[in-house]
C-alpha cells in the first residue's frame, strides 16, 4: 500500500472513532441532561410529568410560604407571562428571596406543580464578594482622605 493510502484509512479511522466517541458520549448523557425552562415554556412545551428539568424565573413577591417543619417551602416562579407553583424540601441559598432570580432543578408533577431537588439562586450582574467590598470602601476612604489633605491620587 502506497504512503498516501496509508494516511488517507489513517484519518479515516480517526474520524470514525471521533465520531463513536461523541456518540457515546451523547446517549450516556441523555439521561442526565436537565432542560431549562421558564414557567411560559413549560406550559406551553407540557413538559412530561417526571422528566428533570431546570425551570427558572422571578421568585414571585408575597409567594414564599413556610412550612412548620421548617424545611419545606412552597413559592412561586414567574416569568411575567406565566407562573408555575414550586415546593421545595431543603436548606435554600442566601440568596433565595422574594422578586429575586432563581433555577429550581426538579421535576413536575400531575398536579403540574414543580417539585425542586435543588434550589439555585442568582444574583445581578453588581455582586462582588464581602471581601472585595470591603477593600474597596477602604480604598475609597483612604482616597477621600487623600484629596481633603490636597494630596494627589
Amino acid at each position: 500500500m502506497k504512503a498516501k493510502h496509508q494516511r488517507l484509512v489513517l484519518a479515516l479511522l480517526a474520524v470514525v472513532a471521533i465520531v463513536g466517541a461523541a456518540l457515546l458520549a451523547m446517549s450516556a448523557l441523555k439521561d442526565q441532561a436537565a432542560y431549562f425552562y421558564t414557567p411560559a415554556d413549560a406550559h406551553r412545551d407540557k413538559v412530561p410529568v417526571g422528566q428533570a428539568v431546570r425551570l427558572g424565573g422571578m421568585v414571585a413577591g408575597g409567594s414564599i410560604k413556610r412550612a412548620a417543619d421548617g424545611v419545606t417551602i412552597d413559592f412561586t416562579v414567574t416569568d411575567g407571562k406565566d407562573t408555575v407553583p414550586v415546593v421545595f424540601r431543603g436548606i435554600t441559598p442566601d440568596l433565595f428571596k422574594e422578586n429575586s432570580g432563581v433555577v429550581a432543578e426538579g421535576r413536575f408533577d400531575a398536579t403540574g406543580r414543580f417539585v425542586a431537588d435543588n434550589i439555585l439562586a442568582k444574583h445581578d450582574e453588581r455582586y462582588m464578594p464581602p471581601q472585595v467590598a470591603g477593600e474597596m470602601h477602604k480604598s475609597e476612604s483612604l482616597d477621600t482622605g487623600a484629596k481633603a489633605k490636597g494630596g494627589r491620587t
